[in-house]
């Protein structure tokens, strides 16, 4: 599909490709389609002449945007590997995995720079942490360069010689991204060129956008199907205000945003047309009725990973209907395999499957850490992480079976954890988030029946406070939660 990309881009350059939001809402053009193709000739030239050739590995620290799409686009042409440095993933992880990728060059925009280094402090508290770049190897910078900054690459390179396509490497590794994965130690998923196009294919599958309808959403997943079938794509505003004006604005036919995005724009008073789609992390019935509510044609919950991009996805009104335990997240995708293990571990595989992870062997089935079965049509039924277990009274409580429940109306986030209650047991509670406005006591009254119906897996408390969000797709924070919940109880955790 990049291959297609990069036609598509210079059959229309005179096109807007990438848009942006004003504070007002209004749409401004970060990019047309023959200025991204440029940018993109321009860094393969660059790449070139440092002597880089198909294989390498470039670490790539980039925000989203025409700039990181021009790299991605070079590394494919070029048959390099690009290896994503994120700030979310911790430096001592970053420093410990790029050691085996080895890449031959850094490129790094002014702002990951700063993370790395001078802002450091700020970064922070804002969770987001670089190891000095400059161990991991070569830096060049991409973009406007700040003082402090390492040397520009060099747009102005030679193009004569420079590959149009990169030549037999079908099965090449594109690209490694960090991911905390189904273990405690976070881990790289390599996919390779063959598996990164397939999960974009079935991404187009799903958009279907088309000519100068716009699509509103941030990730490659995103720019690059729609970009190719001839549709300009909208970056998100980032501040929830912003995002519903520019939601109102733009009627994007096809709207891409995490839940916690969702949930900022529904808010802030957000109207929604079209098709709205969201993942990377739980997306209960409630959230997705309440964007049809706010005016979606539909309202989509995707499963995917990091592993394989997308799995399975299910409308809100298939999920509103499904009343049994644990999590609907719909039939698997075309060309997804999905089965569990001896432990009810879902496992997944299909061509859009990562090829392995980074120093370990391939393995065609994707092991998801998520509990699940199939149910009499197919259908994939989430009951909770397998690491997430709850160990009370000698029962084995899976928090995912039983979560879905506690979305009651006026319910934002829910989530059950385990904190200590003395000679290796556990408390059962269940942290609910109200959503803006919510009468307290109303909610607790709607959730008494949900909560009387949990069996031997009944909270011993229900609290209600803000839940902690952690990680590149803001899921919500077990650990800080737990921690949380003992803090409020008065339990040492």
């Amino acid at each position: 599909m990049l291959d297609r990309l990069d036609h598509a881009l210079r059959s229309r350059p005179e096109r807007p490709a990438v848009l942006a939001a004003t504070a007002t809402g209004a749409t401004r053009v970060r990019a047309t389609r023959g200025e991204l193709a440029e940018l993109a000739d321009a860094f393969a030239a660059a790449l070139h002449a440092r002597g880089l050739r198909a294989g390498d590995t470039v670490g790539v620290a980039v925000r989203p945007g025409p700039r990181a799409l021009a790299v991605l686009l070079a590394l494919w042409r070029l048959g390099l590997r690009g290896a994503v440095l994120d700030p979310g993933a911790g430096p001592d992880v970053l420093r410990a995995r790029l050691a085996l990728a080895r890449p031959s060059l850094v490129l790094a925009d002014a702002a990951a720079q700063a993370v790395a280094g001078w802002a450091r402090p700020l970064a922070r508290r804002a969770r987001l942490a670089l190891p000095d770049l400059a161990e991991l190897g070569p830096v060049a910078t991409v973009g406007p360069r700040l003082p402090g900054c390492a040397p520009a690459l060099d747009l102005g390179a030679p193009r004569l010689g420079v590959p149009v396509r990169a030549a037999g490497v079908a099965d090449a590794d594109a690209v490694i991204v960090f991911t905390s994965g189904s273990t405690s130690r976070p881990r790289a998923v390599v996919h390779t060129r063959a598996s990164l196009s397939a999960g974009m294919e079935t991404v187009s599958s799903l958009f279907d956008a088309t000519g100068d309808r716009p699509v509103l959403g941030g990730t490659f997943f995103v720019l690059v199907p729609s970009l190719t079938r001839g549709a300009p794509v909208a970056l998100p505003a980032g501040r929830p205000r912003v995002l519903a004006r520019q939601l109102g604005r733009l009627r994007p036919e096809d709207t891409y945003l995490t839940p916690p995005r969702l949930r900022d724009a529904l808010a802030a008073g957000a109207r929604f047309h079209g098709r709205v789609w969201t993942g990377s992390a739980p997306a209960g019935a409630g959230l997705l009725e309440r964007v049809r509510t706010a005016g979606a044609a539909e309202a989509w919950g995707v499963y995917a990973l990091t592993e394989l991009f997308p799995a399975a996805a299910v409308e809100a009104r298939e999920k509103s209907a499904f009343d049994g335990a644990g999590d609907l997240v719909g039939a698997p995708l075309p060309g997804v395999r999905a089965r569990t293990d001896a432990d009810g571990q879902l496992l997944l595989a299909g061509p859009a499957a990562r090829h392995r992870y980074l120093g370990e062997e391939p393995d065609p089935w994707v092991r998801t850490g998520d509990r699940a079965r199939l149910d009499e049509a197919g259908r994939i039924v989430l009951g909770g992480r397998c690491k997430d277990m709850v160990l009370r009274r000698a029962e084995n409580i899976y928090p995912g079976l039983y979560e879905p429940a506690l979305h009651v109306p006026g319910v934002e986030l829910a989530v059950l954890v385990g904190i200590p209650a003395g000679d290796g047991d556990e408390r059962l509670v269940a942290v609910v988030q109200p959503q803006p406005g919510a009468d307290e006591p109303a909610l607790r009254a709607a959730l008494a029946e949900p909560v009387g119906r949990m069996g031997t897996a009944r909270p011993d408390e229900v609290l209600l406070a803000r839940i902690p969000l952690s990680g590149r797709s803001r899921k919500p924070d077990r650990a800080a939660t737990a921690a949380l919940a003992a803090r409020r109880l008065g339990v040492p955790a």
